[in-house]
C-alpha cells in the first residue's frame, strides 16, 4: 500500500544492525507485497575523527560478542578495529546513498555487503578504496559508484538521513517504524527476532 511504509533505521557500522540483517531479510521477502520497506542511515558515529581508545574498542568488542552469541552472525575478532582506527560511520553510510542513487535495487545488498566485509571479514569500511570494492563486487561500474560517492548530492543526502532518523526521534539502532498515513508506531527499538517482529507487524497492518 502507498501509505504504508516500513521504515528501517540503521548504520553499517552497527553491531546489531548486522545481527538484525537476517531479520530484515526475511522481512523483506516476506512483507514486499504488502508494504514498502525503506532504508534510512541513521548515523550511528559520523564525523569522528579521533581514533578509538583501547577501553572503547574493548567496549565495542564486548558488543560484538554478545550480538554474535544472540544472532549466530560471523564476526572477525582476531585484529579487528587496528589501533589508530578511526570509527567514523559517514563514509559507509554515504556509501549506502551513493549506490542507491545508481540503482535503487543496490541499497540493501550495499548495506549488507558492507556489513559483512566489516564484521565478518574484517575490512575497513570508511575507506574509500574499499567501499569501491564492495560496490564493484556487487556489478557497479567503478567509477560511476566514485563518482556518485564523492557528490555533494551525496553527502548532502546522507545528512538528510542523519537528519531524518533525529526528527523521528531515532535514538539507538536497529529501528524499525511503520508509517500508516501519518500514524507513526515504534515496531523495535534493537534486536528482536523474527517471531517478534511478524506479530506486532501483523497487529498493526492487520489494523488498517
Amino acid at each position: 500500500m502507498n501509505d504504508e511504509i516500513l521504515w528501517y533505521f540503521a548504520d553499517p557500522m552497527c553491531s546489531w544492525c548486522w545481527g538484525f540483517s537476517p531479520v530484515v531479510e526475511a522481512l523483506r521477502e516476506e512483507y514486499r507485497p504488502r508494504l514498502k520497506i525503506a532504508l534510512v542511515m541513521g548515523g550511528l558515529r559520523p564525523g569522528t575523527t579521533e581514533a578509538i581508545s583501547a577501553s572503547s574498542r574493548d567496549d565495542i568488542l564486548h558488543h560484538w560478542r554478545q550480538v554474535h552469541e544472540r544472532s549466530g552472525q560471523p564476526f572477525h575478532f582476531e585484529g579487528a578495529m587496528p589501533e589508530g582506527f578511526v570509527y567514523d560511520t559517514e563514509p559507509p553510510s554515504r556509501a549506502v546513498v551513493a549506490a542507491g542513487s545508481i540503482d535503487a535495487e543496490q541499497v540493501f545488498p550495499m548495506l549488507k555487503a558492507i556489513q559483512s566485509a566489516f564484521y565478518a571479514k574484517g575490512r575497513d569500511v570508511t575507506q574509500a578504496e574499499t567501499l569501491v570494492d564492495i560496490a564493484v563486487s556487487l556489478g557497479m561500474d567503478r567509477n560511476q559508484f566514485l563518482e556518485a560517492f564523492n557528490s555533494e548530492e551525496a553527502k548532502t543526502r546522507t545528512l538528510a538521513h542523519f537528519k531524518h532518523a533525529r526528527q523521528v526521534g531515532v535514538r539507538g539502532f536497529p529501528t524499525l517504524v511503520l508509517q500508516q498515513g501519518e500514524n507513526l508506531q515504534l515496531i523495535t527499538n534493537g534486536w528482536r527476532p523474527l517471531d517478534e517482529i511478524r506479530a506486532e507487524l501483523d497487529s498493526s497492518l492487520g489494523s488498517t
